[in-house]
């Protein structure tokens, strides 16, 4: 609907963003900017749109404690320092109005701050909050990663005030001053140290939410895409084995609906049950992206239900031969192993003139993983039969998923052979960790 609205408006799709209320009830931006890795001027860089153009109300508040505090510091310097005039309530409210711009200006607002706290300091003004707007532009400097303009700015603040509290006194105001002590200038060092370690502290880490934030996005498109290619595989498998063996039973229905009508009746039947087990299987692949937080309604298939596929490849004309026992293995493995046999009993009957097959599994002597062997005599009845399909890459992505390996290719004595090699204890730790 974004969109949609966006394009009437007459701008182009990606400027709209959806509306996101939060506890205040306001829009999304500012949803982002509150409800993110930190406050706003930490979250974002220089120029964002997402940011809002000025900082009023901590510029106006500023304002108002830069304006009473220095009233207040004339009161209780009165008679040592100048009264405030209005040229000097004109540079304290320059030196907070440059604050506006901190975000969109920072290196031109730390120079601008220290300059006005300058002429203000040299024309004997009061000491007091008149720092404060050079603490602020210089801090927003450093955040922004302008850090050697901020240093150059406080430096020269501090090298000016040595000059007016040292040296040129006896020409400024006010009449009669005398020089500032060194002890003084220790304080004004030690106030500038503190500002910049405040700042690099902020710096450093507005970086680290920054990288936090990278890393995270990474992993939510890797888990996204790994979720995608486990879909896809799911159905593929699925619906690849149901349509193969429908295929089959059409085509000996139809040739045999005249001549032999009861066997037609069986082509039909199994023609039911495959598509039935298929719209089963892809249902749950289905409810599982619907509710990704629950637990499926019905168990993953595994190789107690390679009996199943013994039956419907022979519906298929493939007649399967199983050796070795099914060992006790964790789920995933479990689900993988299935899928593979599945994908190369598949693979014979669309891409095989053999209509026999053998499946061989079994641990190996340590336990620690589970070795598939599907072999058909051959030869080949199609181009492709050597795997430049996605069957094979997907069984080479499930035995990759869990650390294992696919051999697939034409045996030396004719024929084609898959083997798998799926690590089980790895495998069962992974699972027993999640």
């Amino acid at each position: 609907m974004a969109e949609r609205g966006a394009e009437a408006a007459g701008l182009p799709a990606s400027d709209a963003h959806p509306v996101r209320s939060g506890p205040s009830g306001r829009g999304g931006p500012a949803w982002r900017r509150w409800h993110g890795s930190g406050p706003p001027w930490w979250n974002r860089a220089d120029g964002d749109e997402a940011r809002p153009r000025r900082p009023w109300r901590s510029t106006l508040a500023l304002t108002v404690v830069v304006l009473v505090g220095s009233h207040a510091a004339a009161e209780f310097q009165q008679g040592e320092r100048a009264a405030l005039d209005p040229f000097a309530r004109v540079l304290l409210l320059l030196g907070t109005a440059m604050l506006l711009w901190r975000w969109r200006h920072p290196v031109l607002v730390a120079f601008g701050t220290s300059a006005t706290a300058m002429v203000y300091l040299g024309a004997g003004y009061p000491y007091g909050p008149v720092f404060v707007t050079v603490a602020v532009g210089c801090f927003s400097a450093i955040v922004a990663g302008h850090r050697r303009a901020a240093w150059t700015a406080m430096g020269a603040l501090w090298v000016g005030h040595v000059l007016v509290a040292h040296w040129l006194y006896r020409w400024l105001p006010p009449d009669g001053d005398d020089a500032a002590s060194w002890g003084q200038e220790i304080v004004v060092v030690t106030w500038g140290v503190a500002i910049v370690a405040l700042s690099e502290l902020a710096r450093t880490r507005r970086e680290q939410w920054a990288r936090e934030r990278t890393e995270r996005a990474r992993a939510a498109r890797l888990r996204a895409d790994e979720e995608r290619l486990r879909i896809a595989r799911e159905l593929h498998d699925v619906l690849a084995h149901s349509i193969s063996v429908i295929n089959v039973q059409a085509g000996v229905g139809l040739a045999l609906l005249d001549s032999d009508p009861e066997q037609a009746r069986t082509a039909l039947s199994t023609i039911k049950t495959a598509s039935k087990e298929a719209l089963g299987e892809v249902r749950q692949v289905l409810d599982t992206l619907r509710t990704p937080g629950d637990a499926p309604r019905t168990p993953a298939p595994g190789l107690d239900r390679l009996p199943e596929l013994v039956e419907q490849a022979a519906g298929a004309g493939l007649t399967v031969a199983i050796k070795g026992e099914r060992p006790d293995l964790p789920p995933g493995t479990d689900l993988a192993a299935f899928r593979i046999v599945q994908e190369a009993l598949t693979n014979v009957v669309r891409h095989s003139g053999s209509r026999h097959a053998r499946v061989g599994l079994g641990l190996d002597r340590a336990g620690r993983e589970l070795r598939l062997r599907i072999d058909d005599d051959g030869p080949a009845t199609s181009a492709d039969a050597g795997g430049g399909g996605n069957g094979l890459v997907g069984m080479r992505e499930r035995a990759a998923a869990l650390g294992g390996t696919i051999e697939a290719g034409p045996r030396a004595d004719g024929g084609f052979r898959v083997l798998a090699v799926l690590p089980v204890r790895a495998s069962r730790e992974v699972e027993e960790d999640r």
